[in-house]
């Protein structure tokens, strides 16, 4: 094993990588199925792809993982008992209201994360890093709260990654968002088939 992770060393990648790599396929394979264990995963996934990003000097993304540990835990909540009735959620629809609410949001956090990291010394492409991890926020609370149009926020955030993690080298990561990117476009599918039409 040592060997194994002295040779990902040596190809610019890591064990710690790896296994964070593998971890984020397992939870977005479970996402599809819509189970709840998606959340536990996820969690052990965030914590390790945190190390990841802060020795990348991606500082955006390492504070995006700290809020996805926090929304993680709010999903595997809300998909329990989050529903009518503190019961399990559905897959619906976002509202007009809502999309609205979230472009306003994201907008300003955008703005104010890019000019706050833009500072940091290290920073990578500070206002693309923080147009993802705001992008990926939106996503993420659109998953927690099993809205449909999540797969197509991620579609699009996940494109982006895959371009950005290869210009940083990164590229088990690339990997794992380009599976993240099929894997999209399968979750959508697959929540649209359990749609319950609205009354």
């Amino acid at each position: 094993m040592a060997a194994f992770c002295a040779w990902l060393v040596a190809n610019h990648t890591s064990c710690l990588e790896l296994v964070a790599a593998v971890l984020g396929m397992l939870g977005v394979a479970l996402g599809i199925r819509q189970n709840v264990w998606t959340w536990p995963v996820g969690i052990a996934n965030v914590s390790l792809t945190f190390v990841v990003f802060y020795h990348a000097g991606l500082y955006s993304d390492m504070g995006l993982q700290v809020v996805y540990f926090l929304l993680s835990a709010y999903g595997w909540h809300q998909w329990l008992h989050g529903g009518e009735g503190h019961t399990a959620l559905t897959v619906s629809r976002t509202p007009r209201s809502v999309w609205a609410a979230l472009a306003i949001v994201g907008v300003i956090f955008w703005a104010a994360l890019g000019t706050f990291t833009a500072r940091m010394p290290g920073a990578a492409v500070p206002y693309i890093d923080a147009a993802t991890t705001t992008t990926s926020l939106v996503a993420q609370y659109m998953t927690t709260r099993k809205l449909l149009e999540n797969w197509i926020v991620w579609i699009v955030v996940d494109t982006v990654y895959v371009a950005l993690f290869i210009w940083r080298g990164l590229y088990l990561l690339a990997v794992l968002y380009a599976v993240y990117l099929v894997l999209a476009f399968f979750g959508h599918f697959a929540w649209k088939r359990t749609l319950v039409p609205a009354t």
